[in-house]
């Protein structure tokens, strides 16, 4: 059974920076692309970005420049790096198996306010 648990979210203020990890297990984690969603209140999923097996990653273009993605596949483990957050960053984040974010775990609730 495929398992994604995610961590890390939190209240942080404008500019504040905040790391949000996954675990991941049922599933051979080293062999696939990961993704992070969000879906903030009142809005659709979002993709955010992807890392490739082999460490190949994406962004979406609110995310260039300020997130990073990584993994690490001896840990089964998927980390995302959220700085210079801005308001407009308050979601719940998901990791995924999928870019579309149909097979995702919980979540972890971010929120960006002064």
């Amino acid at each position: 059974e495929v398992q994604l648990v995610e961590s890390g979210g939190g209240l942080v203020q404008p500019g504040g920076s905040l790391r949000l990890s996954c675990t991941a297990s049922g599933f051979n984690f080293n062999d696939i692309m990961m993704s992070w969603v969000r879906q903030a209140p009142g809005k659709g999923l979002e993709w955010v970005s992807s890392i490739s097996a082999d460490g190949r990653t994406w962004y979406e273009d609110f995310a260039e420049g300020r997130f990073t993605l990584s993994r690490d596949n001896a840990k089964n483990t998927l980390s995302l790096q959220l700085n210079s957050l801005k308001s407009e960053d308050t979601a719940l984040y998901y990791c995924a198996t999928d870019n579309a974010g149909r097979n995702r775990g919980p979540g972890t609730q971010v929120t960006v306010s002064s």
